[in-house]
């Protein structure tokens, strides 16, 4: 259904722009990851060290860590890298409104490929932002790339979802409710379904969310087709691929609270520094 926002060009036009206007609202139930990042954040900043979040996208995690680490007064810095161009528009947007402009950066490029005169105390790739990546040659790029940025002793920090058996097993042909949701910007309410396909071979989901827009009397005003594709990974897989690109695994976490990783567990959040 979708395509690969990392095909191409890093400045060509990217199958998240048109997610721009819509995604906060639709990803304003998600919160629960923003605390851990902004706790790591100002941990690597804590000397003047610097930041980098890899698809930050319109900033939900990427500005309230700017804030953060702008609170803690360590002189460290944040920078944002996404491909989108229209997400990037949106989050400089958003950062003027949340005050934090001045401490954040946001740059357009390719987390593959990106380059920077500098090396960062922390890397992290918030929200399955890994998953984007539709081949573990490019999976391999961006690891390796990562690495070169990291300064001695830096961390990459970074969430996937564990693959659920369950889900994967659904009819492809068949949406599925996935929550509603209120833009907390308009108030209007939001119901969003899924239809999602797998392709056990190349292990890439190809997902199109099926999103309405309804009225106060509860009548679908807007209705919104958007697709995205992401390849899933399997634990073991990601250890293996963390250690051949020469990364060793300090942590995995089964939640955002830092809990064990366990059978019911739905992400994964790995700690990693290189070797």
């Amino acid at each position: 259904m979708a395509a690969s926002p990392y095909s191409g060009s890093p400045y060509a036009a990217s199958p998240y722009d048109e997610w721009a206007d819509i995604y906060d609202a639709v990803y304003s139930y998600v919160v629960e990851d923003i605390p851990f990042y902004a706790d790591e954040a100002v941990a690597a900043a804590a000397d003047g060290g610097a930041v980098l979040e890899l698809g930050c996208g319109t900033g939900r995690v990427a500005i309230p860590v700017a804030k953060a680490v702008a609170a803690a007064n360590s002189g460290g810095c944040v920078v944002g890298l996404d491909s989108s161009s229209a997400m990037l528009s949106r989050a400089r947007r958003n950062a003027d409104a949340a005050g934090v402009a001045g401490c954040l950066s946001l740059v357009q490029s390719d987390m593959r490929d990106f380059a920077f005169n500098r090396r960062f105390s922390l890397i992290t790739i918030p929200f399955r932002g890994m998953l984007s990546l539709l081949s573990v040659e490019d999976q391999t790029r961006a690891l390796m790339n990562i690495k070169r940025h990291l300064a001695p002793g830096g961390r990459l920090v970074f969430d996937i979802f564990a693959p659920d058996l369950g889900i994967m097993a659904l009819d492809s042909d068949v949406p599925y409710h996935f929550r509603d949701v209120t833009d907390p910007a308009s108030g209007r309410r939001m119901v969003i379904y899924l239809q999602t396909r797998y392709d056990d071979y190349t292990q890439i989901m190809s997902v199109r969310a099926i999103i309405e827009e309804l009225d106060g009397g509860g009548a679908v005003q807007r209705k919104l087709y958007r697709d995205f594709a992401l390849r899933y990974i399997h634990r073991w897989e990601m250890a293996h691929l963390l250690r051949a690109c020469g990364y060793d695994v300090l942590d995995m976490h089964g939640d955002f609270r830092r809990g064990e990783f366990g059978p019911d567990s739905g992400n994964m959040i790995w700690v990693a520094t290189p070797r």
